[in-house]
This record gives C-alpha cells, structure tokens and sequence, in this order.
C-alpha cells in the first residue's frame, strides 16, 4: 500500500507493533523441551490481546497462528505438539497480522539454547544482507538492484539465496504489489521501489539450496539440495531517505 495520510500511517504503525512485540516475545518464550504448538499459542494469546489476527490463517487457511520452522525446513512450518524443540536447533519464526483493515509481517530465525549445531554464522549472515538491503532502499531504486545486493553479501558470507521466495508489498493485505522482491538479480525486473509505499523486506539465506520445495502436509517448505535457511523480515515504509522501520520492535537486528 502506499501511506497518503495520518489514519494509514498510524494504522501501520499499530498492526506493525502487535506482530513485532509478538515475535520478540515468542523468540524469547521458545526454548528446549518446549514444543511448537506451545509457542505458537503463545504467541496467538498476544496477538489476540493487540486484537489482531493471523494474517496466514485468514488469508490461507494456515493451520496455526505463526508460521514455525525447525532445522531443515526453510518456511511455513505448521506448529505442532509433536515438534519438540532441542537445545542447538535452528528455528524460524514467522509473525504477520491483520488489525483494523491493516497488515504487517516479520521474521526471525535464531538457535535455541546454545550453538550446538554451528548456526550462527546463518543466522548473522541473514541479519546482515537484512540490514544492508534495507539501508540501500529508497523512492527510485531499482527491485532488481537490491536483489543483486541481498544475493552478492550472501555470497560473500559463504551462502546461496532461495530463488523461489521473495519479499513483498504489504498494507491493506498481507501480499501485495510490489510482490516478488527477490533475494538475487532479475534483469526482466524493471520496477522501482516508490516512496511511501509499505514493503516486507526478507531475506531467504541458505547453506546448500536454492530452491524451496514443498512437502506433502501442503504447507512446509525444504531446500532442494538440502541443507539449512535463515530468514529475518522487517514491514518498512519506503522514504527519499533511509526507510521507516515499522517492526523495529522486534529487535531481530539486536
């Protein structure tokens, strides 16, 4: 959506709060012998106290709150009360909702307990394309470029991007144009980001793929090669300057 007054601003403002304290919270709920069910309905009892709603499970039926990935499964994991968390693993936690007619996303990937299994330097290096990726945008700039950006920092870091999956336009849906925001260069891309509108900036970094594939519970995504992702997401508004971080709060750059 693209922000022409108060009432949208502070609408944004207010939805992009609730994901962003919910997220923050739930990374710190979650930890070993927990499983995700239980943090999810954690985190759906914090939304409901903003009053909003899970934006996946209105738009899509999802069958949770957040959406909750462990180890190997990149994105939309389902929570479960069978998935047990352990101390080392990689979990990813995915927050986005509607409050009053406006919608707002974020995510955050981090290692539960101690460093067991050698994540971190996924988690930084996808906290590090984020940051970089959104101090570069600004009205005028091309999509494309921003893709290059995110995919040669990842590259540099020693990992791949996922290719399928993309930051988007957010607003008055949970996706929207600009959809299509991708980790690496498309030379067909020709738009240009636009000053006042609301994007979802994300980041899909991988150790071994670069395609996500999914399972066959309909949701759950996994690498084609296998391997290991990391995704942090911030809903930002698009300046002549450096962008308005709307869930700033959820302190994923901390």
């Amino acid at each position: 959506m693209s922000i022409s007054n108060e009432f949208e601003l502070t609408g944004m403002r207010k939805v992009s709060e609730a994901v962003a304290y919910t997220l923050k919270e739930m990374s710190r709920f979650a930890r070993p012998g927990m499983t995700t069910k239980e943090v999810d309905d954690f985190g759906a009892e914090i939304l409901k106290s903003f009053g909003a709603r899970s934006a996946p499970a209105l738009t899509y039926g999802f069958p949770g709150c957040a959406c909750i990935s462990v180890d190997n499964e990149f994105c939309h994991g389902i929570p479960s009360d069978q998935r047990i968390l352990k101390e080392g693993d990689l979990i990813n936690i995915d927050v986005s909702a509607e409050l009053n007619g406006f919608w707002a996303d974020n995510g955050n990937s981090f290692v539960i307990g101690n460093d067991l299994n050698n994540h971190a330097a996924l988690v930084n290096a996808s906290k590090e394309v984020l940051y970089k990726a959104i101090s570069n945008i600004r009205g005028g700039v091309k999509i494309s470029d921003i893709g290059l950006l995110m995919e040669t920092e990842a590259k540099k870091r020693g990992f791949k991007v996922i290719k399928n999956l993309g930051g988007h336009g957010v607003g008055r849906s949970l996706h929207e144009e600009p959809d299509e925001l991708m980790n690496y260069k498309n030379r067909f891309d020709r738009r240009r980001f636009k000053k006042n509108t609301v994007v979802a900036i994300e980041t899909f970094i991988s150790t071994s793929s670069n395609t996500a594939v999914e399972l066959k519970d309909g949701w759950t995504m996994v690498g084609n090669k296998g391997g290991y992702m990391a995704q942090h997401e911030h809903t930002i508004i698009i300046t002549d300057g450096q962008p308005v971080i709307l869930t700033e709060m959820n302190e994923i750059f901390n």
